[in-house]
Protein backbone atom coordinates (compact mmCIF):
# COMPACT_ATOMS: atom_id res chain seq x y z
CA UNK A 1 0.00 0.00 0.00
CA UNK A 2 1.36 3.30 -0.51
CA UNK A 3 0.68 6.64 1.68
CA UNK A 4 0.64 9.65 -0.33
CA UNK A 5 2.76 12.40 1.48
CA UNK A 6 2.53 15.53 -0.39
CA UNK A 7 2.74 19.47 0.95
CA UNK A 8 -1.26 20.31 0.19
CA UNK A 9 0.15 23.60 -1.80
CA UNK A 10 -3.55 24.59 -2.37
CA UNK A 11 -4.46 24.16 1.77
CA UNK A 12 -1.27 26.59 2.58
CA UNK A 13 -1.75 28.91 -0.20
CA UNK A 14 -5.66 29.72 1.09
CA UNK A 15 -4.14 29.71 4.63
CA UNK A 16 -1.28 32.26 3.98
CA UNK A 17 -3.84 34.56 1.81
CA UNK A 18 -6.94 34.30 4.73
CA UNK A 19 -3.66 35.17 6.95
CA UNK A 20 -2.99 38.05 4.90
CA UNK A 21 -6.71 39.46 4.45
CA UNK A 22 -6.80 39.04 8.11
CA UNK A 23 -4.09 41.34 8.88
CA UNK A 24 -5.22 43.46 6.59
CA UNK A 25 -8.45 43.95 8.40
CA UNK A 26 -6.76 44.15 11.34
CA UNK A 27 -4.76 47.04 10.30
CA UNK A 28 -7.53 49.05 8.73
CA UNK A 29 -9.83 48.75 12.38
CA UNK A 30 -7.14 49.17 14.70
CA UNK A 31 -4.41 51.02 12.97
CA UNK A 32 -3.73 54.68 11.33
CA UNK A 33 -2.92 53.22 7.60
CA UNK A 34 -0.99 56.74 7.30
CA UNK A 35 1.05 56.22 10.55
CA UNK A 36 2.16 52.72 8.91
CA UNK A 37 3.06 54.45 5.63
CA UNK A 38 4.86 57.56 7.28
CA UNK A 39 7.21 54.60 9.72
CA UNK A 40 7.84 52.57 5.80
CA UNK A 41 9.66 56.17 4.31
CA UNK A 42 12.17 56.86 7.97
CA UNK A 43 13.33 52.96 7.90
CA UNK A 44 16.88 52.87 7.38
CA UNK A 45 17.67 50.81 4.83
CA UNK A 46 21.41 50.09 6.63
CA UNK A 47 19.25 48.60 10.28
CA UNK A 48 17.81 46.31 8.12
CA UNK A 49 21.23 45.05 6.47
CA UNK A 50 22.31 44.38 9.85
CA UNK A 51 19.23 42.85 10.85
CA UNK A 52 19.47 40.49 8.20
CA UNK A 53 23.01 39.69 9.01
CA UNK A 54 21.49 39.21 12.21
CA UNK A 55 19.30 36.69 11.04
CA UNK A 56 22.09 34.91 9.18
CA UNK A 57 24.23 34.49 12.34
CA UNK A 58 21.43 33.31 14.27
CA UNK A 59 20.93 30.09 12.00
CA UNK A 60 24.60 29.78 12.19
CA UNK A 61 24.93 29.63 16.12
CA UNK A 62 21.39 27.55 16.01
CA UNK A 63 23.23 25.13 13.61
CA UNK A 64 26.85 24.96 15.94
CA UNK A 65 23.95 24.21 18.99
CA UNK A 66 22.44 21.34 17.73
CA UNK A 67 26.20 20.11 15.87
CA UNK A 68 27.89 19.94 19.45
CA UNK A 69 24.88 17.98 20.66
CA UNK A 70 25.33 15.36 17.59
CA UNK A 71 29.14 15.22 18.42
CA UNK A 72 28.29 14.72 22.00
CA UNK A 73 26.49 11.25 21.04
CA UNK A 74 29.40 10.66 18.80
CA UNK A 75 27.16 11.16 15.72
CA UNK A 76 29.62 12.80 13.20
CA UNK A 77 27.93 15.45 10.70
CA UNK A 78 29.81 18.29 8.92
CA UNK A 79 28.88 22.03 9.75
CA UNK A 80 27.89 22.31 6.12
CA UNK A 81 25.05 19.70 6.40
CA UNK A 82 23.99 20.52 9.64
CA UNK A 83 23.65 24.00 8.30
CA UNK A 84 21.94 23.39 5.81
CA UNK A 85 19.30 21.16 6.97
CA UNK A 86 18.52 23.83 9.32
CA UNK A 87 17.77 25.30 6.89
CA UNK A 88 15.58 22.80 5.26
CA UNK A 89 13.56 22.38 8.59
CA UNK A 90 12.97 26.22 8.52
CA UNK A 91 11.51 26.02 5.34
CA UNK A 92 9.37 23.04 6.00
CA UNK A 93 8.31 24.18 9.44
CA UNK A 94 7.27 27.21 7.86
CA UNK A 95 5.50 25.58 4.86
CA UNK A 96 3.67 22.00 6.37
CA UNK A 97 1.17 22.04 9.03
CA UNK A 98 2.15 20.42 12.45
CA UNK A 99 4.84 23.34 12.97
CA UNK A 100 7.85 22.88 14.45
CA UNK A 101 6.98 19.33 14.96
CA UNK A 102 7.28 18.62 10.89
CA UNK A 103 10.41 20.60 11.28
CA UNK A 104 11.90 18.69 13.94
CA UNK A 105 11.40 15.19 11.76
CA UNK A 106 12.41 16.65 8.63
CA UNK A 107 16.19 16.91 10.78
CA UNK A 108 16.17 13.44 12.03
CA UNK A 109 15.14 12.31 8.72
CA UNK A 110 17.60 13.61 6.70
CA UNK A 111 20.97 13.34 9.71
CA UNK A 112 19.96 9.93 9.98
CA UNK A 113 20.41 9.35 5.79
CA UNK A 114 23.24 11.41 6.34
CA UNK A 115 25.36 10.41 8.78
CA UNK A 116 24.25 6.42 9.53
CA UNK A 117 23.90 7.15 12.66
CA UNK A 118 20.83 5.16 14.57
CA UNK A 119 17.76 7.37 14.56
CA UNK A 120 17.64 7.41 17.80
CA UNK A 121 20.54 9.20 18.44
CA UNK A 122 19.80 12.08 16.09
CA UNK A 123 16.06 12.26 17.95
CA UNK A 124 18.07 12.67 21.30
CA UNK A 125 19.78 15.15 19.34
CA UNK A 126 17.19 17.34 18.50
CA UNK A 127 15.13 16.66 21.27
CA UNK A 128 18.03 18.07 23.68
CA UNK A 129 18.38 21.03 21.31
CA UNK A 130 14.20 21.60 21.51
CA UNK A 131 14.34 21.39 25.38
CA UNK A 132 17.04 24.18 25.48
CA UNK A 133 15.34 26.48 22.92
CA UNK A 134 12.31 26.16 24.97
CA UNK A 135 14.10 26.38 28.08
CA UNK A 136 15.97 29.84 26.63
CA UNK A 137 12.50 31.09 25.38
CA UNK A 138 10.62 30.40 28.67
CA UNK A 139 13.32 31.79 30.92
CA UNK A 140 13.46 34.70 29.12
CA UNK A 141 9.68 35.62 29.11
CA UNK A 142 9.71 35.41 32.69
CA UNK A 143 12.44 37.49 33.24
CA UNK A 144 11.52 40.25 30.93
CA UNK A 145 8.26 40.38 32.24
CA UNK A 146 9.04 40.42 35.82
CA UNK A 147 11.56 43.36 34.92
CA UNK A 148 8.59 45.25 32.51
CA UNK A 149 5.92 44.62 35.65
CA UNK A 150 8.20 46.61 37.80
CA UNK A 151 8.98 49.13 35.82
CA UNK A 152 6.02 49.94 33.52
CA UNK A 153 2.98 48.15 35.23
CA UNK A 154 1.54 46.77 31.81
CA UNK A 155 -2.53 45.80 31.45
CA UNK A 156 -3.60 42.42 33.08
CA UNK A 157 -4.06 40.82 29.54
CA UNK A 158 -0.99 40.77 28.47
CA UNK A 159 0.26 39.55 32.37
CA UNK A 160 -2.60 36.41 32.10
CA UNK A 161 -1.22 35.63 28.55
CA UNK A 162 2.20 35.39 30.21
CA UNK A 163 1.29 33.33 32.60
CA UNK A 164 -0.93 30.77 30.36
CA UNK A 165 1.95 30.53 27.91
CA UNK A 166 4.13 29.97 30.88
CA UNK A 167 2.52 27.35 32.60
CA UNK A 168 1.75 25.71 29.28
CA UNK A 169 5.84 25.76 28.06
CA UNK A 170 6.58 24.48 32.08
CA UNK A 171 3.83 21.56 31.12
CA UNK A 172 5.48 21.10 28.14
CA UNK A 173 9.36 20.68 29.38
CA UNK A 174 8.26 19.14 32.29
CA UNK A 175 6.83 15.83 29.44
CA UNK A 176 9.68 16.26 27.72
CA UNK A 177 12.14 15.46 30.53
CA UNK A 178 9.55 12.72 31.95
CA UNK A 179 9.67 10.91 28.03
CA UNK A 180 13.38 11.41 27.94
CA UNK A 181 14.22 9.71 31.09
CA UNK A 182 11.51 7.64 31.23
CA UNK A 183 12.25 4.62 29.07
CA UNK A 184 9.12 2.27 29.62
CA UNK A 185 6.51 5.17 29.55
CA UNK A 186 7.97 6.23 25.81
CA UNK A 187 8.30 2.37 24.81
CA UNK A 188 4.38 2.14 25.81
CA UNK A 189 3.18 5.59 24.43
CA UNK A 190 5.27 3.58 20.79
CA UNK A 191 3.60 0.23 21.42
CA UNK A 192 0.17 1.72 21.57
CA UNK A 193 0.34 3.92 18.39
CA UNK A 194 1.91 0.79 16.88
CA UNK A 195 -0.95 -1.62 17.89
CA UNK A 196 -3.29 1.47 17.07
CA UNK A 197 -2.17 1.37 13.39
CA UNK A 198 -2.35 -2.47 13.20
CA UNK A 199 -6.22 -2.12 14.55
CA UNK A 200 -7.25 0.50 11.73
CA UNK A 201 -5.96 -1.45 9.37
CA UNK A 202 -7.76 -4.29 10.37
CA UNK A 203 -4.83 -7.01 10.80
CA UNK A 204 -3.74 -5.96 7.16
CA UNK A 205 -0.65 -4.41 8.52
CA UNK A 206 1.25 -6.10 11.41
CA UNK A 207 4.09 -3.78 10.97
CA UNK A 208 6.95 -6.33 12.88
CA UNK A 209 9.68 -4.73 11.10
CA UNK A 210 8.32 -1.27 12.18
CA UNK A 211 8.11 -2.94 15.92
CA UNK A 212 11.72 -4.26 16.31
CA UNK A 213 13.08 -0.77 14.28
CA UNK A 214 11.21 1.40 16.93
CA UNK A 215 12.61 -0.85 19.57
CA UNK A 216 16.41 -0.09 18.62
CA UNK A 217 15.25 2.97 18.01
CA UNK A 218 14.24 4.11 21.36
CA UNK A 219 17.30 1.68 22.98
CA UNK A 220 19.48 4.71 21.16
CA UNK A 221 17.62 7.47 22.13
CA UNK A 222 17.63 6.89 25.93
CA UNK A 223 20.92 5.91 25.36
CA UNK A 224 21.65 8.79 23.72
CA UNK A 225 19.44 11.36 26.71
CA UNK A 226 21.44 9.83 29.56
CA UNK A 227 25.31 9.93 27.60
CA UNK A 228 23.71 13.68 27.54
CA UNK A 229 22.80 13.79 31.36
CA UNK A 230 26.18 12.32 32.42
CA UNK A 231 28.22 14.83 30.54
CA UNK A 232 27.05 17.93 32.13
CA UNK A 233 30.10 19.84 31.06
CA UNK A 234 30.26 19.04 27.86
CA UNK A 235 27.07 20.84 27.95
CA UNK A 236 28.44 24.55 28.35
CA UNK A 237 29.21 24.93 25.03
CA UNK A 238 25.59 23.94 23.72
CA UNK A 239 24.16 26.34 26.16
CA UNK A 240 26.12 29.09 25.01
CA UNK A 241 25.81 28.63 21.79
CA UNK A 242 22.15 28.59 22.05
CA UNK A 243 22.40 32.03 23.82
CA UNK A 244 24.17 33.59 21.57
CA UNK A 245 21.24 32.45 18.72
CA UNK A 246 18.87 33.91 21.31
CA UNK A 247 20.32 37.04 21.74
CA UNK A 248 20.55 37.26 17.79
CA UNK A 249 17.02 36.60 17.41
CA UNK A 250 16.45 39.46 19.76
CA UNK A 251 19.01 41.33 18.09
CA UNK A 252 16.87 41.18 14.83
CA UNK A 253 13.87 43.08 16.08
CA UNK A 254 16.21 45.87 18.12
CA UNK A 255 17.62 46.78 14.67
CA UNK A 256 14.29 46.69 13.46
CA UNK A 257 13.28 49.50 15.49
CA UNK A 258 16.23 51.37 15.48
CA UNK A 259 15.53 51.54 11.85
CA UNK A 260 12.71 53.73 12.50
CA UNK A 261 14.55 55.67 14.93
CA UNK A 262 15.61 56.23 18.57
CA UNK A 263 14.46 52.79 20.02
CA UNK A 264 13.62 54.05 23.54
CA UNK A 265 11.42 55.88 22.74
CA UNK A 266 9.21 53.80 20.20
CA UNK A 267 9.61 50.46 22.74
CA UNK A 268 11.45 49.19 25.29
CA UNK A 269 13.75 46.01 25.07
CA UNK A 270 12.03 43.76 27.81
CA UNK A 271 8.53 44.53 25.89
CA UNK A 272 10.87 43.14 22.93
CA UNK A 273 11.53 40.20 24.42
CA UNK A 274 8.28 39.59 25.88
CA UNK A 275 6.19 39.49 22.13
CA UNK A 276 9.96 37.65 21.06
CA UNK A 277 9.20 35.15 23.97
CA UNK A 278 5.03 34.87 23.06
CA UNK A 279 5.30 34.57 19.35
CA UNK A 280 7.99 31.85 19.74
CA UNK A 281 5.33 29.99 22.58
CA UNK A 282 2.93 29.74 19.62
CA UNK A 283 5.71 29.06 16.85
CA UNK A 284 5.44 26.11 19.23
CA UNK A 285 1.77 24.91 19.44
CA UNK A 286 1.65 22.02 16.99
CA UNK A 287 -1.93 22.78 16.23
CA UNK A 288 -1.47 26.23 14.74
CA UNK A 289 -0.46 26.18 11.27
CA UNK A 290 -0.98 28.40 8.32
CA UNK A 291 0.37 31.27 11.16
CA UNK A 292 0.46 34.09 8.50
CA UNK A 293 -1.82 36.63 9.87
CA UNK A 294 -2.28 35.02 13.28
CA UNK A 295 1.09 36.16 14.82
CA UNK A 296 1.09 39.65 12.92
CA UNK A 297 -1.77 40.93 14.65
CA UNK A 298 -0.57 39.32 17.92
CA UNK A 299 2.48 40.90 17.48
CA UNK A 300 1.35 44.38 16.64
CA UNK A 301 -1.28 43.82 19.21
CA UNK A 302 1.47 43.42 21.74
CA UNK A 303 3.48 46.15 20.57
CA UNK A 304 0.80 48.22 20.94
CA UNK A 305 -0.81 47.30 24.96
CA UNK A 306 3.36 47.62 25.94
CA UNK A 307 4.31 50.25 23.91
CA UNK A 308 2.99 53.74 23.00
CA UNK A 309 -0.39 53.40 21.58
CA UNK A 310 -0.10 56.32 19.35
CA UNK A 311 2.59 54.33 17.88
CA UNK A 312 0.67 51.63 16.55
CA UNK A 313 1.93 52.75 13.18
CA UNK A 314 5.32 52.06 14.10
CA UNK A 315 4.75 48.99 15.63
CA UNK A 316 2.48 47.77 12.48
CA UNK A 317 5.38 48.25 10.18
CA UNK A 318 8.08 47.07 12.59
CA UNK A 319 5.76 44.02 12.31
CA UNK A 320 6.12 43.60 8.46
CA UNK A 321 9.91 43.92 8.79
CA UNK A 322 10.20 41.23 11.35
CA UNK A 323 8.01 38.64 9.55
CA UNK A 324 9.24 39.09 6.20
CA UNK A 325 12.81 38.57 7.50
CA UNK A 326 11.76 35.89 10.37
CA UNK A 327 9.50 34.30 8.08
CA UNK A 328 9.64 34.80 4.11
CA UNK A 329 13.57 35.49 3.64
CA UNK A 330 13.95 32.07 6.02
CA UNK A 331 10.75 30.13 3.42
CA UNK A 332 12.78 31.49 0.43
CA UNK A 333 16.62 30.33 1.83
CA UNK A 334 14.76 27.18 3.16
CA UNK A 335 13.21 26.53 -0.11
CA UNK A 336 16.11 27.42 -2.07
CA UNK A 337 18.03 25.16 0.12
CA UNK A 338 15.65 22.42 -0.58
CA UNK A 339 16.30 22.93 -4.46
CA UNK A 340 20.15 23.07 -4.19
CA UNK A 341 20.10 19.56 -2.12
CA UNK A 342 17.83 17.75 -4.20
CA UNK A 343 15.70 16.82 -1.85
CA UNK A 344 13.01 15.15 -3.47
CA UNK A 345 11.41 13.04 -0.79
CA UNK A 346 10.24 16.63 1.13
CA UNK A 347 7.68 16.59 -1.99
CA UNK A 348 7.12 13.69 -3.64
CA UNK A 349 5.17 10.58 -2.10
CA UNK A 350 6.98 7.75 -0.56
CA UNK A 351 5.96 3.70 0.20
CA UNK A 352 4.68 2.82 3.81
CA UNK A 353 7.17 0.61 5.58
CA UNK A 354 6.49 -3.12 4.68
CA UNK A 355 4.01 -5.12 6.75
CA UNK A 356 6.13 -8.00 7.50
CA UNK A 357 9.91 -8.17 7.91
CA UNK A 358 12.01 -9.82 4.73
Amino acid sequence: MVVQRRFALTTVALLIVAGLFAFLIYLYFFVPFRGVIDAFQRVNLFYILLAFIALFMSAVFYSLTWQRLLNLLSVKASFLKVFQFVWVANFVDLLVPAESVSGDVSRIYLMSKESGANAGKVVASVFSHRILAMSMTLGSLIISTIYFAVKYKPPSLVLELVAIIAVGSVISISLLFYLGTRKEATEKIVNWLINLLVRLSRGRWQFERLKSSAKKMLGAFHEGILTLGRNPKGLILPLFLSIFAWFLDILISVLVFLSFGSLETSISLSAIVIVYSISVAIHYIPAVSGEVGILEIVMTSLFTLLGNPQASGVYAAATIIIRTLTLWVRLFLGGLTVQLLGIKSLMSPVESPSAEPE
